[in-house]
C-alpha cells in the first residue's frame, strides 16, 4: 500500500502541467540530440545544466531525466537510416537496423527500436519504484566507512567497464579525483592546489568541467569528422510490424529488458554494454544466426530493449546511494547539488514528492516518446540533412551563455575553454572522460567519507576491514580490479568494446 499511495503522490507531482511540459520538452529534446549525431546525452545535459539552477528542482530533473532518455530512442533512428548511431548505446543497433532499412523495411525496424524501448522502459521504471526504496533503507544504516568503501567500488567498476586501456581509465579516474580536491580544505581552510589563485577557492566548476570535456570537446572531434549524411530511405512505407513480426518479437525483447535492466545499474557503460550483451545472446539462441549483420528483427528488438531498460535502471544507485552510474547521473548529481539538494538515501525521506515524482515522470515520459516518436519519423529524418557547420556555432553560444550565467564569473569561460581542449586532446589519446567526471564528482565525497571514517575511528585505518559491510565492498573492489587485469578476461573485454564500437 505504501509503494500505491508513493506512487500516486508521484503521478500527482508528475501530472502537473508545468512538470507535464518540462517533461515533454526533455523528451523532444532528447529525441532530438539523439537523432542529430554527434552531439550525445551528456554533453546536452551539461549544456543545460546552468538554464536548470532557474527552474524548481522536481521540473529540472524531471527535464534532464526526459533528455537521457529520449535520447537512447533517438539515437536508434540515426543508427537504422544512415547507420550512425546518434548515441553510443545505439551502435549495436545499427548492425541489423540499417541493413533492414536497405532491404525496404525502415519502417518495421524504427516501429520495432520504439515499441521495444517503450516497454523495456516501462518495465524498468516499475523495477525502480520497487527496488529503491528498499535499497534507500539500507543505505541509511550505512557509516562513513561504508560509503567510502561503495564509492571506491563504482570507481573501480567505471574503470572496468570503460571502452579502451583499463591502464588508462584508471589515470583518468587518478586525474577527476585530483581536480576534484582544487579548492579550500573542508577540516582545515586551508587552500589546495590553488597556485594563489582566488578563482579556485572554491574549487573547480562543475558546471564548467562537464560542458568543456563533454561539450566543446565534442563539437572540436565532430568539425574533424564532418561529413555528408546520406539517408538510406527518406519515404518510409507501413511503419508497423505485422502481427509474425510482433510474435518475433516478443522473445527479444523481453530478454533485452532482463538484460538492460540488471546491467545498467552498473557504473560505467552500462547501457552500452546492455545492448552488446543482449545482441549476443539473440545471436546464441537464434535458430537462423546466420541472418544476424543481414537484417535480423531480433538484433534490433533486443538491444533497443537493452539500452533503454539500461538507461532507466541506472538511476536506482543514484537515488538511493548518490552515486552515478554513468557521466549522465554524474551531471544529475550536479544539477541536485545547484539546487541545494544533498544526493543520497536522505532523498526519499526528505524530498519524496521529488523522489517519486521523478520515478513517476519516466512512465509518462515513455508513453510520451513512443505517441510522438513514431508520427514524426517524417521531421526526424528531415533533420538528418541539417549540416553540422549550422549547429555547432549554435551549440558554442548556448555553451557560452549557459556557464556564465551560473556565476556571472568570466573565468568560467576560460576554464571551458580549457577542459574542451583537455577533452579534446584526451580523445586524441584514446582516454574516456566518462572515468574522469565521475571520479571529479565522487573526488570530494570520498574524501570527505575516509576523514570521517578516519576521525571517528581515531586514526585507525583498520576501521574499513573491521566493518562487515566495508570489508566486503573492498574485497569486491579488489576481485574486480584483478579480474580485468587477467589475460583471458582483458582478451574478453577487448572483443566486447572492439564490436560495440563497430
Amino acid at each position: 500500500m505504501d509503494l500505491l499511495s508513493n506512487l500516486a503522490m508521484g503521478f500527482g507531482v508528475a501530472s502537473s502541467l508545468a512538470n507535464l511540459a518540462f517533461c515533454l520538452i526533455g523528451v523532444l529534446l532528447g529525441t532530438l540530440i539523439g537523432v542529430l549525431p554527434g552531439i550525445g546525452a551528456t554533453a546536452t545535459i551539461a549544456m543545460l545544466l546552468p538554464i536548470t539552477f532557474q527552474l524548481e528542482p522536481v521540473s529540472s530533473l524531471i527535464m534532464l531525466a526526459g533528455i537521457y532518455y529520449g535520447a537512447q530512442y533517438g539515437g536508434s533512428t540515426t543508427a537504422i537510416l544512415i547507420n550512425m548511431p546518434g548515441e553510443s548505446s545505439s551502435a549495436v543497433t545499427a548492425i541489423d537496423g540499417y541493413q533492414m532499412a536497405r532491404n525496404g523495411r525502415a519502417g518495421t525496424a524504427l516501429a520495432t527500436a520504439a515499441l521495444g524501448s517503450f516497454f523495456a522502459g516501462s518495465v524498468a521504471t516499475f523495477l525502480v519504484a520497487i527496488f529503491a526504496p528498499p535499497l534507500t533503507a539500507i543505505a541509511l544504516k550505512f557509516g562513513a566507512a561504508e560509503y567510502f568503501s561503495l564509492m571506491v567500488m563504482g570507481l573501480v567498476m567505471s574503470v572496468a567497464l570503460a571502452h579502451g586501456s583499463v591502464l588508462k581509465a584508471l589515470a583518468m579516474v587518478v586525474l577527476g579525483l585530483l581536480l576534484g580536491m582544487v579548492g579550500t580544505d573542508v577540516y582545515t581552510g586551508a587552500p589546495r592546489f590553488t597556485m594563489g589563485m582566488t578563482q579556485f577557492a572554491d574549487g573547480l566548476n562543475f558546471v564548467a568541467v562537464a560542458v568543456g570535456v563533454f561539450g566543446i570537446a565534442e563539437i572540436l572531434r565532430n568539425l574533424e569528422d564532418e561529413h555528408d549524411r546520406q539517408v538510406m530511405t527518406k519515404h518510409i512505407t507501413r511503419l508497423f510490424p505485422s502481427g509474425d513480426e510482433f510474435r518475433q518479437m516478443i522473445g527479444p525483447v523481453l530478454r533485452g529488458t532482463g538484460v538492460g535492466s540488471v546491467l545498467g545499474i552498473l557504473p560505467g557503460g552500462g547501457a552500452i554494454l546492455a545492448a552488446f550483451a543482449s545482441y549476443t545472446v539473440e545471436k546464441k539462441l537464434s535458430k537462423h544466426p546466420e541472418e544476424f549483420g543481414k537484417g535480423a528483427l531480433a538484433g534490433v528488438a533486443g538491444p533497443e530493449s537493452a539500452n533503454n531498460a539500461g538507461a532507466q535502471t541506472s538511476f536506482i544507485p543514484l537515488l538511493t546511494l548518490g552515486i552515478p552510474a554513468n557521466p549522465v547521473m554524474a551531471l544529475m548529481i550536479g544539477a541536485m547539488i545547484i539546487q541545494g539538494i544533498v544526493p543520497g538515501p536522505n532523498v526519499v525521506s526528505e524530498q519524496p514528492a521529488l523522489f517519486w515524482g521523478i520515478i513517476a515522470s519516466m512512465w509518462i515520459g515513455n508513453l510520451m516518446l513512443v505517441v510522438l516518436n513514431l508520427p514524426l519519423i517524417g521531421l526526424w529524418v528531415k533533420l538528418l540533412t541539417v549540416p553540422y557547420y549550422v549547429l555547432f556555432p549554435i551549440i558554442m553560444a548556448m555553451c557560452s551563455i549557459g556557464v556564465y550565467s551560473v556565476n556571472s564569473n568570466p573565468y568560467d569561460l576560460f576554464a571551458v575553454a580549457f577542459f574542451g581542449l583537455l577533452g579534446y586532446v584526451m580523445s586524441k589519446l584514446r582516454c574516456e572522460p566518462a572515468p574522469l567526471l565521475l571520479g571529479f564528482v565522487l573526488g570530494p565525497l570520498l574524501e570527505e567519507n575516509l576523514r570521517r571514517a578516519m576521525i571517528l575511528s581515531r586514526g585507525d585505518p583498520a576501521t574499513f576491514v573491521t566493518r562487515p559491510i566495508s570489508a566486503g565492498l573492498l574485497i569486491l573492489s579488489l576481485a574486480i580490479l584483478v579480474l580485468v587485469f587477467l589475460p583471458q578476461i582483458r582478451k574478453r573485454r577487448d572483443e566486447v568494446f572492439t564490436e560495440s564500437d563497430a
